[in-house]
């Protein structure tokens, strides 16, 4: 570093988390074994979004910018041999997407130091990165107390000559969850063929769209459950949970570049059929208080005990996709379907425990002083893949978290990937595989 013994960036408190409209404050700290011209000693405070269709690409094919401040907090001038401080502030605008991370494109916030010295002389730089958390609040979304529902027929044929017909029906009990959270799934299959049914499967997926001018999207299984097939003739239930881990917040408000989409896939092998579940990913849970109706529950024949607000994407498909009414005869299934394997079990089988405080908090209650972003140092840490500031119990000092169940069972890319079909191609499709979230 020449004369340069020590050039650091510090921010009070050694808080590392802000939220948008926060004052971000720290100190410039120099010191030089000896004396050192310098043209002006400079602040910057910088929050920008880079996309690019080649993963892990340093340079981006589209930029933008939330946040680009500079201070001059020394001009010309002398300093001389030893320490010396240099106090900075900023305040971080209100409209600010909140910090990301993932293979093809990031939102970055750091602060970033520069003493410029004399024509022929060394320039020295410094710069420390922090964390941006704008919390998204689930209950700010309309009809999120409402379970997501949908449900396709499947025609088939088998052994040549031979046909039938397959229901498959699923719903969740909300539409959006916090990490921590579990989701309780419900799934039905009416098999009314002579053949029997391959297994079943039920997959969390996080879909990333990078909207490059070609847009890549990044389709990762993040936790996975599969049960067995339904015997021929039979109509049986299945029920599982979902622990949600930590993960980036659906949507990113204020970013234009990258959009972050989550919903439940269920589907069956053979015969094939699949049906999804568009669901939400928050910080601050739905409160399901008295004073907000409990979640409205399908009923055996797939209808609704009650219809959505207007104006909202129903999660289930068009009138033309209701299941056959000789389905819904026979009454409440009289199978249950065991479950074969569970991505989040540990190798013994027994299922990986969370506490929901170490990732949000209490449905409807305030954040605790020590987990508020504004809080001086905040406890968290930084999930692996694609990556945001998580509060968790730990150190202040961000590290890749160890929970196993943000690991998925499977994790390949494939550019250019195909982007799924719109919501309207998948109620028509008896192929279809995935809804768009409008």
């Amino acid at each position: 570093m020449g004369k340069l013994q020590e050039f650091d960036i510090t921010f009070t408190n050694n808080k590392v988390v802000y939220g948008p409209g926060e004052s971000i404050s720290g100190t410039v700290k120099i010191r030089t074994a000896n004396s050192l011209h310098y043209k002006a000693i400079k602040v910057n405070c910088q929050g920008s979004c880079g996309i690019s269709t080649k993963m892990n690409d340093p340079t981006w094919t589209l930029e933008e910018q939330y946040v680009n401040s500079t201070l001059s907090v020394a001009d010309k001038g002398i300093l001389a041999a030893g320490e010396h401080s240099f106090p900075f502030q900023f305040v971080i605008p209100v409209a600010v997407p909140t910090s990301f991370e993932g293979p093809f494109g990031k939102i970055v916030y750091r602060v970033r130091a520069s003493i410029d010295t004399p024509r022929f002389s060394k320039d020295y730089k410094a710069h420390r990165p922090f964390y941006l958390l704008n919390l998204l609040n689930l209950n700010e979304v309309p009809d999120i107390e409402n379970v997501s529902y949908a449900v396709t027929t499947k025609k088939f044929s088998y052994l040549l000559v031979k046909t039938g017909t397959l229901m498959l029906k699923a719903h969740s009990d909300l539409r959006g969850y916090i990490p921590g959270q579990v989701i309780k799934l419900a799934t039905e299959i009416h098999n009314k063929s002579g053949k029997d049914t391959g297994c079943v499967l039920a997959s969390l997926i996080q879909k990333v769209t990078y909207k490059t001018k070609r847009p890549v999207f990044d389709l990762r299984t993040i936790a996975e459950v599969e049960g067995a097939g339904v015997k021929a003739g039979k109509h049986a239930e299945w029920r599982e949970q979902i622990i949600v881990p930590p993960l980036p917040q659906s949507a990113l408000a204020g970013c234009s570049l990258i959009d972050i989409d989550y919903f439940i896939q269920v589907s069956l092998k053979s015969p094939e059929a699949v049906v999804t579940l568009p669901i939400y990913i928050g910080n601050i849970a739905v409160n399901l208080s008295p004073s907000r109706p409990m979640p409205n529950s399908p009923d055996h024949c797939g209808a609704m005990a009650a219809p959505s607000a207007a104006g909202v994407m129903p999660s289930a498909p068009p009138a033309e996709e209701e299941p056959d009414p000789e389905l819904c005869t026979g009454g409440n299934a009289n199978e249950e379907i065991p479950t074969k394997s569970h991505s989040q079990q540990d190798p013994s089988g027994q299922p990986i425990t969370m506490s929901p405080s170490a990732f949000s908090h209490a449905p409807g209650a305030a954040l605790p002083p020590s987990h508020r972003p504004g809080a001086s140092a905040p406890l968290f840490c930084v999930s692996t893949g694609a990556t945001i500031p998580f509060f968790t119990e730990g150190n202040v000092t961000p590290v890749p978290t160890s929970c196993s169940l943000i690991l998925p069972p499977e994790y390949s890319w494939d550019y250019p990937h195909e982007p799924p079909p719109t919501y309207e191609e998948s109620c028509s499709s008896a192929n279809s595989s995935f809804n768009s979230r409008q």
